[in-house]
């Protein structure tokens, strides 16, 4: 948090996150329920690579987030469940998320949210920008979102 201070980067607070990701053919759609906030679906598309990554996605909102868990559930079946807190800090349009992911431990997630016009150039210069703040080298890139990683972690606890 230090660094999110120097920066004069804005303090957004704590939010408490609960995804539920669901069986799909092609790219991801998870419900985000969370406090405070209200629930939204998310559809995207990520690549996974450990490296500064595109991210495409759709937010719908939804009014009863229980309501579309139990029949999103019963009609495409959950593969997979993150629960973190996230202290959200917002510097030059870049999201810096310092998360607390249950199962697996604390990250930082840099978000650079770019109009669909942009070249990405200025996205990519501010996350550099943070990273080189943060002391983020490449070899501490992660690959793979926090519900494939539960899910790696899972896998390799039951063996």
């Amino acid at each position: 948090m230090s660094v999110c201070h120097a920066l004069g980067a804005e303090d957004r607070g704590v939010i408490s996150q609960r995804d539920t990701y669901f069986n799909v053919g092609r790219g991801g759609l998870k419900l985000r329920e969370e406090s405070p906030g209200s629930p939204h679906l998310i559809q995207f598309e990520r690549a996974d690579e450990s490296e500064e990554r595109l991210s495409s996605y759709r937010l719908i909102e939804a009014h009863d987030g229980a309501g579309l868990r139990a029949a999103l559930t019963a009609a495409l079946g959950v593969c997979d469940l993150v629960v973190k807190r996230r202290r959200l800090w917002v510097w030059q349009d870049v999201r810096i998320h310092l998360d607390e992911v249950e199962g697996l431990g604390s990250f930082i997630e840099l978000e650079a949210v770019a109009s669909p016009k942009s070249d990405l150039t200025r996205e990519y210069r501010l996350v550099a920008q943070l990273r080189d703040a943060f002391g983020i080298t490449d070899d501490r890139l992660c690959a793979t979102g926090y519900a494939q990683q539960l899910r790696s972690t899972t896998r390799l606890q039951g063996l």
